[in-house]
């Protein structure tokens, strides 16, 4: 599994700073990585093919929504 990022870029160049967010974040990155590797195992010992299993992790990354684009589009 990979380390999380070293810096969490903000959208306007800076970067997180508050050790309670970047604690988040680090907590996040590790649960994250674990589903996924389980996810994937789970599907290699099921039979999918790899391949097709990477695709669909892509494809779940690349479905997630922005709440805060949601929210200013209502």
């Amino acid at each position: 599994m990979t380390a999380a990022p070293a810096i969490w870029p903000q959208p306007d160049g800076t970067v997180v700073s508050c050790l309670e967010k970047l604690k988040t974040l680090k907590e996040n990155h590790a649960e994250l990585a674990q589903v996924m590797q389980d996810a994937f195992e789970d599907a290699m010992l099921i039979g999918v093919d790899e391949a097709a299993m990477r695709g669909i992790l892509l494809d779940m990354v690349q479905a997630l929504q922005n709440p805060k684009r949601r929210r200013a589009a209502e």
